[in-house]
């Protein structure tokens, strides 16, 4: 496992695990990574969300980059999916996006695209951490005319915009949405987009002020967006995160509209269509076992990645999939993305709702979501609990009690001392039956803390 990148970039909390240093080092390293073996200019383009500590590591990073004689382009405040798009559209070497997400606006991250706009591949990022951890004069400093420049580069963001709009197959006219930015990046796209397309929208949690990014609003907190919605008499509403690469919706009944209904909507909607690639979704293990009923029910085939947009964008890839995501939002459009994009699939969903002259609610109607119950234990040693025979043994028992009216998943934490028990069911007691179940076992052989 990495020592600094997870799935989702570096994160932490900044200044204290991820410091304008780290931001420092890693400009430093692409700035001289990526202009070996050509006599072009390397350049950099660079995003960020709207978290106080995001300019600091801005510009810690456009230094790095220029004194390794690269130059650094700017988009400023923008979205994840936008650098990713700007990226690979204007042949630059690699992208930066500052960000931590969904995450309180005390934490931070960066999160490395490469020129495909793809998520970085691992051997790169074993380069990095090995440099952050090395010698930092074993990449020489730039001097006289090599050392490298900042450029503003806002229209790559307007042109980001533009090519939202585009996609758009049927005006928005008529069509009353809510918009909730969670005061982070979507505040500076998403209401441009709508307006253009000819939507009455209605925005909340749009004014940034560096401290409340996340804070009760956006996907993490959609009782925000529910609320306009229902209060408003709106048409539809859609929620994003803090760097608006995921997105919830809500119908105009109230609806949650979560990652795995957005999956079916669309996933049904395309292959109707004839554009549903191989007749397959692709979800992560942790999408619900109604999602996947109600796929069995349409003849819509699945596979199933680890937890992670980056794997479920490996598995479309390798195997020409169109449509893939993950119950938290992230969900990706291959056909125009390469990466999770909220506001992106806030018009695909808008198309599916046009086309089909009907609402959200009853696009979503066909799919029960199974209560679902989760819980973590802090362990000494996750792989030894994992391995356990006793521990498997109950897991065993709740399969075969809950049969295919529901299932079980117990796996050990990416980042944490953690293993997570989870069981889908037809009610709440059933889900906590099975869940205490395993974790007695666990408890019992002396591995919680």
């Amino acid at each position: 496992m990495a020592k600094y990148f997870g799935t989702d970039g570096f994160r932490g909390e900044a200044n204290k695990t991820l410091t304008a240093d780290h931001a420092y080092k890693v400009g430093r390293f692409l700035g001289w990574y990526y202009s070996q073996g050509t006599n072009e200019k390397c350049k950099i383009v660079i995003g960020k969300d709207t978290r106080r500590s995001s300019y600091m590591l801005e510009y810690a990073l456009a230094a790095g980059i220029t004194a390794s004689g690269a130059d650094a382009y700017l988009l400023h405040v923008t979205t994840t999916p936008s650098v990713a798009y700007v990226t690979k559209t204007d042949d630059f070497n690699c992208g930066i996006m500052i960000s931590a997400s969904h995450n309180p606006y005390y934490d931070n991250g960066i999160k490395v695209i490469n020129s495909n706009g793809e998520k970085l591949e691992d051997e790169t990022i074993e380069k990095i951490e090995a440099y952050i951890d090395g010698n930092p004069d074993s990449i020489p400093l730039a001097t006289g005319k090599d050392i490298g420049r900042t450029v503003d580069y806002s229209a790559g963001r307007n042109r980001y915009i533009g090519f939202l709009i585009s996609l758009a197959t049927r005006s928005f006219k008529n069509m009353k949405v809510g918009i909730d930015c969670s005061n982070g990046s979507a505040s500076s796209i998403a209401k441009s987009v709508f307006d253009a397309l000819g939507a009455q929208t209605f925005v909340i949690n749009n004014t940034p002020d560096g401290t409340n990014i996340n804070d009760g609003c956006g996907s993490t907190h959609p009782e925000a967006i529910q609320k306009l919605v229902v209060d408003n008499k709106l048409d539809i509403g859609f929620a994003y995160d803090g760097d608006a690469d995921r997105c919830f919706a809500v119908a105009g009944n109230g609806r949650i509209i979560t990652g795995d209904l957005i999956l079916y909507v669309c996933g049904t909607y395309l292959k109707e269509k004839g554009q549903l690639d191989k007749n397959t979704v692709v979800t992560t293990i942790m999408s619900n076992i109604g999602l996947y009923k109600a796929f069995d029910a349409k003849g819509v085939s699945y596979e199933k990645t680890t937890v992670g947009d980056k794997y479920v964008y490996e598995n479309m890839s390798a195997n020409g999939y169109k449509l893939g995501g993950e119950e938290s939002g992230h969900i990706i459009f291959s056909k125009y993305a390469s990466t999770g994009d909220g506001i992106l699939t806030s018009l695909m969903v808008m198309e599916a709702v046009l086309e089909k002259k009907t609402t959200l609610e009853k696009l979503a109607e066909p799919v029960t979501i199974y209560p679902q119950l989760l819980r973590n234990v802090r362990v000494t040693d996750k792989k030894t609990v994992m391995e356990d025979k006793d521990v498997c043994a109950a897991v065993d028992v709740a399969a075969m009690a809950l049969g295919s009216n529901g299932r079980i998943l117990v796996r050990g934490s990416g980042t944490e001392p953690l293993v997570r028990v989870m069981v889908e069911a037809e009610n709440d007691d059933i889900c906590e039956k099975y869940v205490n179940s395993v974790i007695r076992v666990i408890e019992n052989k002396g591995y919680a803390v």
